[in-house]
């Protein structure tokens, strides 16, 4: 676990219709505070992404919050993280958000998350990175994606290892037990898949 420093969190800027979710987005906090592990998020302070920050701040760990300019009045700009960068636009947010973190955990959230996810694992794909990523599929969230996703690969449109490029656990618990076995297994970088 040495080399997981900093997670990289992907969630909804809405807390979703299940107070599940708030529960596990608040757990993940706690969990990166316990273990010495920074938070890097998106800057919000509402929705999932907020709930995750401020339990991991309660819990005495370290936040990284990055938010565009344009966002301030919509995700409303969490105060009080360890450090908050203020930049000029999404992509320049998501590569911030990409280089400060040595892995990506995705809780349930819109098609921005979707977005953000679908970007790391088409770099992974690509063999940009060897980063792990973590879906966490709380309350059978992501079952409708992993459908498509094993869609894709019956009809043709990407290989069988595209679902490796991804570790899918079923709760908070997981995540570290999955990112253990990442590590174990050493960071190498993935073949292309196209």
């Amino acid at each position: 676990m040495s080399l997981i420093r900093s997670l990289c969190l992907y969630c909804g800027s809405r807390p979703g219709n299940r107070p599940a979710f708030s529960e596990a987005a608040e757990s993940f906090g706690r969990l990166c505070a316990e273990n010495g592990i920074r938070l890097v998020y998106g800057g919000g302070s509402v929705g999932l992404m907020g709930t995750a920050a401020r339990a991991c701040l309660k819990g005495g760990g370290t936040v990284l919050g990055i938010i565009p300019e344009h966002l301030d009045h919509v995700e409303i700009t969490m105060q009080g993280l360890t450090e908050l960068r203020v930049v000029t636009s999404m992509h320049e947010r998501k590569h911030q958000m990409f280089m400060e973190s040595d892995g990506f955990v995705i809780l349930p959230g819109g098609i921005g998350t979707l977005d953000e996810f679908i970007e790391v694992a088409t770099w992974a794909q690509l063999g940009l990175h060897a980063k792990p990523i973590v879906l966490v599929n709380d309350q059978g969230y992501w079952e409708p994606f992993l459908a498509l996703m094993r869609h894709l690969v019956e009809s043709g449109f990407a290989a069988p290892a595209t679902q490796d490029l991804y570790t899918v656990v079923e709760g908070i618990d997981a995540i570290l037990p999955a990112l253990a076995r990442f590590a174990d297994a050493g960071l190498k970088a993935r073949p292309l898949l196209l």
